[in-house]
């Protein structure tokens, strides 16, 4: 009995240990990925990663599943990192320019920020149910801002025009957008703000055609 017992001390500060390198091990896997995403790198090797990270090509996998699971682990903490430029500074019962103005704002500054990662998500998610589902869900609470900070606006209109209204402003204020005004047509960040604001102002404040 009494030898059972007399190694417990001691082997619980052992797993403490081993279970904090894992874990610090493993941030800077993910972290690694993250720079390397950030430097433009979409898709680097697992030589590349272990370089960036100081983790052995050959460790990597003691910590991930496969190079899936360490993407989605690095889309996961990006979005953790990034949940506070989620929030829209204005509320429904402000003037429609002082709302536009917010979501411009709050849209370039979260759409800048997730560009790589947000264009592996996009290139990951047809074959990856889970990061598919998480960028159904993160696309859904984008759209729900629109709709929830423009009720009053959408409210003036039918409820065939404001569906229209509603979605083109969804798409006028999205992820592709953005990044098509940016990098396909070289936009500055003032200037293609600039379009987005024009496009949300057009659609909610343009009376219906009776």
């Amino acid at each position: 009995m009494a030898n059972g017992t007399a190694g417990a001390p001691n082997d619980e500060p052992a797993a403490d240990g081993r279970r904090l390198r894992r874990d610090r091990n493993r941030d800077a896997v993910v972290q690694a990925l993250l720079a390397l995403y950030a430097d433009g790198n979409l898709e680097p090797s697992t030589d590349e990663i272990a370089a960036r990270s100081g983790v052995s090509a050959r460790s990597l996998f003691r910590y991930f599943d496969d190079v899936d699971d360490l993407c989605r682990a690095a889309i996961a903490q990006q979005q953790h990192d990034v949940a506070h430029l989620f929030k829209v500074a204005a509320t429904a019962d402000q003037p429609t320019e002082v709302k536009v103005a917010a979501v411009v704002r709050q849209r370039g500054e979260l759409f800048d920020a997730i560009h790589h990662v947000a264009t592996v998500v996009r290139l990951r998610a047809p074959f990856q149910p889970i990061v598919h589902g998480n960028l159904t869900r993160n696309r859904s609470v984008l759209r729900g801002q629109l709709a929830e900070l423009f009720a009053p606006e959408l409210a003036a209109l039918s409820p065939t025009v404001a569906a229209s209204r509603l979605a083109a402003a969804d798409i006028a204020a999205s992820f592709e957008s953005w990044w098509l005004l940016r990098d396909d047509q070289g936009l500055s960040r003032t200037k293609a703000a600039a379009v987005m604001s024009n496009t949300l102002t057009l659609l909610f404040t343009t009376p219906e055609d009776r």
